[in-house]
């Protein structure tokens, strides 16, 4: 896609503005179809447990289902699009940032730089999948191309990785956050410990302990594959600040991925990434209407669900072929050097 003009840009901007706006009701009923069933299933999964964990393991996929959801509104709050007032994304995006274990405004300042440096290659490391480029790569150290392998490899993305955040990224201060991001993590951990500690005097710890980690695990798991894959793709945006621009970083940047309804509906819409890149206040149930309406969003490429796979090869981003390679790509790279 061409690099959008000024005016462009603004005519596109004030289209989408059009779905920004959000309903309360929506909301509201959103918020209930999810907060509800997901505490009735993490009810069920313990009472459950108490029998068989095979029992209690369906009820605890379908939690981790609703987590995601959860998350989505989290999500939402923080970018100010689930309602009009402030006040209200922010108590509802505390809620539900305690249930997903996230601090809210720790995470949501790197999802910010995040959203302002999407597909940018001299600003990376915001809140964004660790990218290499080919030339980076090859004259990296030994110690740190090791590092980056492992980085990709898909089972420590998404074995060990939901581990990391759970324990780690969202419960660990970055030397460069501000007072209100660090009170953020220590409440937040304050309020997961007494959480922790009130529901294990009714089922005891072990069961909250098995049934809440593991459905904080596959939510997570699934998080990150989203997340993977919206900014992982093939035609994927990737260009130097002098060339980079935010609304083809958004289009050709950030993925349409067309999953299943069902899945749809328990991502929160969020497969519609290019939109939500665009105009990241509209809120994810305005998000299919917007792009369903616009000429230009309409004719976005779909990403489907079994191709998307193919994203796992991906590890490099090669400036001279303008595009992401894998690790073979590197042996004709060196061949290529060597001739």
């Amino acid at each position: 896609m061409n690099q959008s003009t000024l005016p462009q840009e603004q005519e596109l901007q004030q289209e989408l503005s059009n779905f920004q706006r959000p309903s309360v009701g929506r909301s509201l009923w959103q918020l209930a179809n999810t907060l509800i069933p997901y505490v009735v299933l993490m009810a069920l999964s313990f009472y459950l447990l108490e029998y068989s964990f095979w029992l209690a393991l369906p009820a605890i996929v379908i939690a981790s289902g609703f987590l995601i959801r959860l998350f989505i509104i989290f999500h939402d709050c923080g970018h100010s699009a689930f309602f009009a007032s402030s006040r209200l994304n922010s108590i509802v995006g505390h809620i539900t940032g305690l249930l997903t274990w996230t601090p809210y405004y720790y995470w949501h300042r790197s999802h910010a730089k995040h959203h302002a440096t999407s597909g940018n290659l001299d600003k990376r490391g915001f809140g964004d999948v660790w990218m290499m480029t080919v030339k980076e790569y090859m004259a990296a150290p030994l110690k740190t191309r090791i590092q980056y392998r492992l980085y990709r490899n898909p089972a420590v993305m998404f074995l060990l990785g939901p581990l990391f955040i759970i324990l780690i990224t969202h419960r660990v201060i970055r030397r460069e956050a501000n007072s209100r991001e660090r009170w953020s993590v220590y409440l937040t951990n304050v309020a997961v410990l007494a959480m922790a500690v009130g529901v294990s005097l009714i089922v005891g710890w072990k069961a909250y302990l098995l049934v809440q980690l593991l459905v904080l695990y596959i939510g997570t798991m699934a998080g990150i594959w989203l997340f993977y894959v919206q900014h992982q793709f093939e035609g994927v945006y990737w260009a130097r600040q002098p060339e980079w621009d935010f609304v083809t970083a958004s289009l050709d940047g950030g993925s349409f991925y067309a999953l299943p309804k069902i899945l749809n509906w328990f991502t929160g819409n969020i497969g519609y990434h290019h939109v939500h890149h665009l105009n990241s206040r509209i809120p994810n149930y305005n998000l299919p209407k917007c792009h369903d309406k616009h000429e230009l969003l309409a004719t976005t490429p779909k990403i489907r669900f079994w191709p998307s796979f193919k994203s796992l090869t991906y590890r490099l981003w090669d400036e001279k072929e303008n595009r992401l390679v894998g690790f073979g790509h590197l042996k004709s790279r060196i061949a290529e050097m060597e001739g």
